[in-house]
């Protein structure tokens, strides 16, 4: 069974439009390059996965977004410090801090990267055997993430 059109449209979209923010994020903080770059790796196994319909990748796409966006939400508030700039992009059209404002437009990926990546999981239909591979990939790309922060993050 393939995917619905919308959700193999709306996946890489979602990748891309994160990819665009952690490459703004690497432009202006050279620091984080490395971490970035292994970074993107993540995105770029959930769009081919899901391409495949696979309950990894969907799991991989959800988990990773949840946890990226509750840390930005709950632990670092840098959400809604980007939301912040972009109402002072809005009423001013400048902006104090683009790094800032490149996690908000993260955040927004993310929210859609779950949506999309719930509704083609739930078009398998998930067996038993699904759902193990949907936290399986979530377990695996938290780990990697967890991983490539220790090793590549600047100190």
């Amino acid at each position: 069974m393939s995917s619905p059109r919308w959700v193999r449209i709306w996946i890489p979209i979602a990748a891309g439009l994160f990819l665009f923010a952690l490459t703004g994020s690497a432009a202006l903080i050279p620091q984080l390059r490395l971490l970035h770059l292994l970074q993107a790796l993540i995105y770029v196994a959930i769009v081919v996965l899901t391409r495949r319909n696979n309950a990894w990748g969907f799991g991989a796409g959800v988990i990773i977004a949840v946890l990226w966006n509750g840390l930005n939400l709950f632990v670092t508030h840098l959400f809604q410090a980007g939301a912040v700039e972009f109402w002072s992009l809005l009423r001013t059209g400048q902006v104090s801090r683009p790094d800032t404002l490149l996690v908000l437009v993260g955040g927004v990926a993310h929210f859609l990267l779950i949506i999309v990546c719930m509704a083609g999981f739930l078009e398998l239909p998930p067996s038993r055997k699904h759902w193990g591979q949907f936290f399986g990939g979530g377990l695996l790309v938290s780990a990697y993430m967890v991983l490539i922060v220790v090793t590549a993050a600047p100190r």
